[in-house]
């Protein structure tokens, strides 16, 4: 076995996946984690469950320690410790140790990029006052728990209608707080269609969030260095405290000075391998640029399922193995209280950018058989490319049970399906999980007559 020397910039989802693949299957190989946060191996997406009190600790939404990946893995993770140059031609980073300040130059033989993504906080009057949050890390979470347990916030607005601004304005009802959204667009949840997303906004009201619909961020007002209200381009909403939601970016700035491509919004440009432009480095994770199976486009998109996938790929082939990354088709799913959300493929307006003639369905249905005990409504939509009846893409709004059948519609997807084939799916039944004909199905024989 080999005994190159890995280093990896980034110790959460995609870089600990690497790293752990390649020690599987080189016992014998140096590998070094640098992270720049106090964690490693976390789950962000459980920050608002943290936040809402749902999740008793954050010890709980740490997967690995550093501590078990150098006794258990053999892996010398190292936090705190930023990554601030890259030498490719030297091959060789900067690294400064934050809590000592000291500096140094690690050397590599392979070196993987898994920088993730941060937050998105545009740089507006009063933006710096106390009080305003975004999230991207454990360590960003736990300075909102810490804020809202030592300060007792009352009212907070939320930007943002996405998943982090969406799950984020029910963690803060669940805790009491006086909720508002501001969102620029004409329904909250811009990955689905307007009247899917409308169904979400009305979920939302209806657990007492305030919605500023087709409103934009301006500033902040402030008072003595902490937030105090914020103002859109229509009225300003006073807050003690502020989660700006507004998406994700790339975390790619060390990649571009070093000459390193980027891709699909800013995001580091990768091989099926995961290979990037630069001999011998290699980036996976939030990062890094993906493909679209439907569109069969680059894209970008920030997902921990993505992550763990691509630094699986990427694992394989430090480790002298070949792997390839075949793509995705955006599916994601989310919770606002009693509703569930999901998408998956292709929304209206991407398939129409492409130049498509499509066809939608859209059903009503229940996640049980109506006459079961807690059967709950479901909606279903569904898009098909018009002649070939390909399946494009697929929504779901509703209650309990609703959302993990877009797993069905992924699979589908993926595939390459019509929708003739998914109604004849061999789909189960019982009336605790499903009418005799489950909701995806009868969305598709409805999309079926449709396109006939």
């Amino acid at each position: 076995m080999s005994t190159t020397r890995l280093v990896v910039i980034g110790g959460d989802a995609a870089g600990m996946s690497a790293a752990a693949k390649v020690r599987r299957e080189d016992p014998q190989r140096e590998i070094v984690v640098l992270e720049r946060s106090p964690h490693t191996s976390y789950s962000a997406c459980g920050m608002p469950y943290l936040i809402a009190g749902m999740v008793e600790s954050a010890g709980l939404l740490i997967a690995r320690t550093p501590e078990k990946f150098r006794e258990k893995y053999n892996i010398d993770a190292r936090i705190q410790h930023e990554v601030t140059e890259l030498d490719l031609n030297g091959q060789r980073v900067r690294v400064s140790h934050l809590e000592s300040g000291k500096e140094v130059w690690e050397p590599y033989d392979q070196l993987l990029i898994a920088t993730g993504a941060e937050a998105f906080l545009p740089q507006l009057s009063g933006s710096e006052s106390d009080g305003i949050f975004g999230l991207s890390t454990l360590a960003s979470g736990l300075r909102v728990q810490q804020f809202m347990d030592k300060e007792q916030p009352r009212r907070a607005v939320v930007v943002g209608g996405g998943y982090i601004g969406l799950e984020m304005a029910e963690a803060l009802i669940r805790r009491g707080l006086q909720v508002s959204l501001v969102e620029r667009g004409e329904q909250v949840m811009g990955t689905l269609d307007p009247d899917m997303g409308a169904m979400v906004s009305d979920a939302l009201r209806e657990i007492g969030v305030t919605l500023y619909l087709q409103e934009s961020l301006v500033g902040y007002e402030s008072a003595h260095g902490r937030v105090t209200g914020v103002v859109t381009d229509q009225r300003t909403l006073p807050a003690e405290l502020v989660i700006v939601g507004l998406g994700t970016r790339p975390n790619t700035a060390l990649a571009a000075t070093a000459g390193i491509t980027l891709g699909e919004k800013g995001s580091i440009r990768v091989n099926p391998r995961m290979q990037t432009s630069a001999p011998g480095v290699w980036a996976a994770g939030d990062c890094a640029e993906s493909f679209h199976l439907v569109s069969r486009r680059s894209f970008h998109v920030a997902l921990g399922t993505v992550a763990n996938k691509q630094g699986t790929v990427a694992g394989i082939n430090l480790a002298g193995g070949y792997a390839t990354f075949p793509g995705v088709v955006g599916t994601a799913v989310s919770k606002i209280c009693k509703y569930e959300v999901a998408r998956t493929g292709l929304m209206e307006r991407e398939i129409r950018d492409l130049g498509l003639l499509y066809n939608t369905a859209t059903i009503e249905s229940k996640t049980r058989a109506g006459y079961y005990p807690g059967a709950g409504s479901i909606t279903v939509k569904l898009l098909a490319e018009q002649g070939s009846d390909r399946l494009l893409g697929g929504q779901i709004v509703g209650l309990e049970g609703a959302a993990k059948r877009i797993d069905v519609l992924a699979t589908a997807i993926t595939a390459g399906m019509t929708v003739q084939q998914v109604t004849d799916l061999d789909l189960s039944y019982a009336p605790p999980f499903s009418p005799v004909w489950d909701p995806v199905q009868t969305a598709a024989r409805q999309l079926l007559a449709v396109n006939r």
